[in-house]
């Protein structure tokens, strides 16, 4: 991999993040409602009112209030939560360690199994392992989360059959088992519908390779059928996949808003949903700017995956 294409790649990820705060300013300046009012109340005295817009320096021009959020974005300072009254920082990274958590047991869970069922797929093309793992696929494509939430709370959570807690946290710090236990349910309910995704992508792709030219010569070579799949079919069908688990990021992301709410779980999704209420603007800036940092890395990762799997990428 060139130093070069990881230098581009690098910048236009900084230039895609300097247009992301240009519009994440401007949507929460839009925002219907007034931050002083809330804080203060329907009943507050217009006297009242303009004395909180200076102290929280909404009086100031659009501006200049940008460029002094985005001066201390850059050193790390987000400012002080309207509502709790405890700085950005601490009360958005709270709540980022625990979306992570949930969205890297996710992630990790649905590559791990997402794969191999494609892979079997590919190889089983035409039997009732290909029809069961692509009606798999499309039923999990079709399904959104509240009626994945939904169908697990039922199946697993019913009061009549508890097997697993219908929501809540437990830290993993104090409890590892606790905390597995609260977060399979939310985890498979974000999973099901990447499993799907990935599993139809790299199935697609590795039927595909199987029918290239080099699969059939290494096979002509007398190459084993393991070292030939492993070795030469399954690198070459997982860049594509890579792409598809890199863009899954985001609605991964986006999901996590709904499971987050129906589970309880002390997130960003919950985070964000409170501050959307509240009109606690440095709150909405932070989380929403982590999303889209989030979802800018993985893609500069997923694009240096697939520029090490196929070094043509580079060059292209």
């Amino acid at each position: 991999m060139t130093l070069a294409y990881v230098l581009r790649r690098l910048g236009a990820i900084v230039v895609v993040l300097a247009i992301v705060t240009v519009a994440v300013f401007g949507i929460t300046v839009v925002l219907p409602g007034n931050a002083a009012m809330m804080i203060l109340g329907e009943n507050a005295t217009p006297e009242s009112l303009a004395a909180m817009e200076r102290q929280l320096g909404l009086d100031r021009p659009i501006l200049t209030q940008y460029l002094d959020w985005v001066t201390g974005v850059l050193h790390g300072d987000f400012g002080m939560s309207l509502r709790l009254s405890l700085p950005v920082s601490q009360v958005v990274g709270d709540a980022f360690r625990n979306s992570l958590s949930l969205a890297v047991l996710a992630l990790v869970t649905v590559t791990a199994v997402a794969i191999p069922l494609g892979v079997i797929a590919a190889l089983r093309r035409g039997t009732i392992w290909d029809l069961m793992i692509g009606l798999f696929s499309y039923v999990g494509t079709a399904m959104p989360e509240f009626v994945t939430a939904t169908l697990l709370l039922i199946i697993f959570a019913s009061p009549e059959w508890p097997v697993l807690p219908a929501g809540g946290f437990v830290p993993p710090s104090e409890d590892f088992a606790g905390y597995l236990r609260h977060a399979i349910l939310p985890a498979a309910t974000l999973g099901l519908i990447l499993m799907a995704h990935i599993s139809r992508q790299v199935r697609s792709e590795m039927s595909e390779v199987l029918s290239s030219d080099f699969v059939r010569a290494a096979r002509l070579k007398g190459i084993r059928e393991r070292r030939v799949i492993w070795r030469h079919a399954l690198p070459n069908s997982l860049a594509p996949a890579v792409a598809v688990i890199s863009l899954d990021i985001g609605y991964l992301l986006g999901g996590i808003i709904v499971v987050e709410e129906i589970f309880a779980w002390p997130g960003l999704g919950r985070l964000l949903i409170y501050a959307l209420q509240n009109r606690d603007l440095p709150v909405i800036q932070a989380v929403t700017l982590l999303l889209a940092v989030v979802y800018a890395l993985s893609n500069l990762v997923a694009d240096l995956v697939i520029a090490w799997l196929d070094p043509r990428v580079q060059h292209a």
